[in-house]
């Protein structure tokens, strides 16, 4: 076994105390999803959006990695091959916990992307409509989220781990969105074990060929140590 190529979504950081677009109270729950998720949110109202990803990036500058984060990066670190996480999160929870090779395919809510000339950075905690970038002194800062109706980041390289993968996880994910609810698709023609992590089965779950139901900080640790034979 060489290779594992690993999905991550809300779920794992639900744990943590971030919200899901589902979870009643949360951030999702106070906004419509075509405002604040949107370039046609953006484009009509970028003080709101900016706002938004504002808070959510406070949010997330306080959450810390569960155990289902830590036991995913301690199989990066002891496992004799390749750990790859693909992440539909945009916080930085994995990196928080030590994972080092982490794709971020719907962005990330510490950086921030320039709509004119594609440059990112940092994003400042706090970021406001108009902000310049730094490389065009173009004032058409967005956050570096890929919203609805806009193409994942990294799909090719993405392609390439899931075709290569012996096995292939599945974490948190409602399996109800693509292109990562064919992933295991993907991993399954290209020979790869495949599991899920969820809290009960998703609209994917017959493609997988075992379901772990419960937590993620329950779970993650006890397959990591199968897996590294502890």
């Amino acid at each position: 076994m060489k290779k594992i190529a690993i999905l991550t979504g809300a779920g794992i950081s639900a744990e943590s105390g971030l919200g899901t677009f589902r979870a009643e109270g949360g951030l999702w729950a106070q906004h419509r999803i075509e405002d604040v998720a949107t370039p046609e949110g953006f484009a009509r109202d970028p003080r709101l959006v900016v706002n938004f990803y504002n808070a959510r990036r406070a949010q997330a500058a306080k959450a810390e990695p569960n155990e289902g984060h830590r036991a995913l990066a301690r199989l990066e670190e002891a496992f004799g091959g390749e750990v790859i996480v693909i992440t539909q999160n945009v916080d930085d929870l994995h990196e928080k916990a030590g994972s080092q090779k982490v794709m971020h395919m719907h962005g990330a809510l510490k950086s921030a992307l320039c709509a004119a000339c594609d440059h990112r950075w940092p994003a400042p905690l706090v970021m406001a409509p108009g902000d310049i970038c730094p490389a065009c002194n173009s004032p058409a800062a967005r956050p570096d989220i890929v919203w609805f109706g806009e193409m994942p980041y990294d799909m090719d390289e993405i392609f390439e781990h899931l075709a290569s993968a012996d096995v292939f996880a599945s974490i948190g994910t409602s399996g109800n969105v693509y292109p990562a609810a064919g992933f295991v698709a993907e991993a399954r023609r290209a020979g790869a074990q495949t599991v899920e992590f969820n809290l009960e089965p998703s609209l994917q779950g017959s493609q997988f060929d075992d379901i772990r139901i419960g937590s993620a900080s329950e779970t993650l640790p006890v397959w990591v140590d199968e897996l590294l034979g502890r």
